[in-house]
């Protein structure tokens, strides 16, 4: 595995990959976190008192809990469109995200999977037939259209459709209206929209298979850095945070930008797959412990945690004790961002949700207050303004 680089002499040292792969199972994973205390960082965290990180610029300013509207407002629009970035800062949400992916020539456009099949309408496009094709993608096999077989020109004749419409009905209407984004116009529009706002634009941005996307040609974190630099989006205290379920490709963007940086992390028992190439045997079981957080907090700023890790679910999907993962993160200084919040029943856990239909709202409210109680610093959030309303009511409560 890439070991990372101190990006200032005041960062820590990286610990050795030999040390780091015996870490024991989580601690984290067990039941039983107490109220969650910031430490390892000097800097307030202002859990429910209304309160950000603190004042000035950087990540530390923003506003606790902090809401990312994921992929934009895409409980609402399709996500990854300029349309569904723009509402999700019309809701109110703090940070945008992005997941970017490459094209054939190298552009980093924005989608949350390269396999564009049920997010544009590439199908019903007979001139790009021949290009449906099965790939095996973080050892998975996929049949589709891959956003790596496509030139910018070619995918820009394209246009984005909701992902899945069987649950969100509504943002059908919204099909057709928008192209897939590149990563620069997102920087263009947030340097607009910042402007007349008046107010910086925070991003969110993940590096999506990254070992992949390496193995064939299309490194993806030399393209990010180096628009981040034409945008001066990549000092520590920019208005971005770049993050990767790949631990190795968060240390090379550590190398490269000063960026606040986030390691995602999904369920305890899956390991990152640049560790299964690389052949580190240290699973996300691992990364939670204490000794594991320290390892990332060595070279990383914040998680990003499945909401599972932070409070798992019992075998009828209703929500349990919360481990102590917060706690531990916090006494290593770093962020918790974890994912996913969203209003439908078929997404909440069990004791959440109203009636039978699955693609119906539930207690979005009762969920989120919590997750907040837990101490979590932002939450990724489908439906901004159903997160906004329940930051507000936990801080105020």
């Amino acid at each position: 595995m890439t070991q990372g680089a101190p990006r200032t002499p005041a960062r820590r040292t990286v610990l050795g990959a030999a040390g780091a792969a015996a870490f024991g199972v989580s601690a984290g994973l067990a039941a039983g976190a107490g109220t969650a205390q910031a430490a390892g960082t000097g800097r307030p965290h202002g859990r429910g008192h209304g309160q950000g990180h603190g004042s000035g610029r950087g990540y530390r300013s923003l506003p606790v809990p902090t809401v990312i509207a994921h992929r934009g407002a895409s409980g609402y629009r399709p996500e990854h469109t300029l349309g569904s970035y723009r509402h999700a800062l019309d809701l109110g949400a703090h940070v945008i995200e992005q997941d970017l992916v490459p094209t054939k020539d190298g552009h980093l456009v924005c989608r949350h999977e390269n396999d564009i099949t049920g997010t544009t309408d590439v199908a019903d496009h007979p001139e790009f037939a021949s290009r449906k094709t099965t790939k095996s993608v973080d050892g998975v096999a996929y049949t589709g259209w891959f956003t790596e077989d496509f030139t910018l020109a070619e995918l820009k004749t394209l246009r984005a459709q909701e992902r899945i419409p069987g649950t969100r009905q509504e943002n059908t209407l919204y099909d057709g209206r928008w192209t897939v984004p590149t990563f620069e116009e997102v920087l263009r529009w947030a340097d607009e929209e910042g402007r007349r706002r008046g107010r910086e634009i925070w991003l969110h941005v993940e590096t999506k298979h990254p070992t992949y996307f390496r193995s064939i040609g299309l490194g993806l974190e030399e393209r990010l850095a180096k628009l981040l630099r034409r945008h001066g989006r990549h000092r520590a205290d920019s208005a971005v945070f770049l993050q990767s379920f790949e631990p190795g490709s968060i240390q090379r963007l550590a190398k490269l930008v000063d960026s606040p940086l986030v390691v995602l992390l999904s369920g305890a028992h899956t390991r990152p797959w640049d560790f299964v190439e690389s052949g580190d045997p240290r699973t996300v079981a691992d990364l939670v412990t204490p000794a594991g957080l320290r390892w990332i907090a060595s070279y990383a700023q914040g998680i990003g945690p499945t909401l599972d890790l932070v409070i798992p679910k019992d075998a009828t999907g209703r929500l349990t004790t919360p481990t102590t993962l917060v706690r531990d993160a916090h006494a290593e200084g770093l962020i918790l961002h974890p994912y996913t919040q969203r209003n439908e029943n078929t997404f909440l856990p069990a004791d959440f949700r109203k009636g039978t239909d699955p693609a119906a709202y539930g207690d979005a409210f009762g969920a989120l207050r919590r997750y907040f109680e837990t101490g979590i610093d932002g939450i990724f959030s489908d439906n901004a303004d159903t997160a906004l309303l329940a930051a507000e009511d936990f801080r105020t409560r």
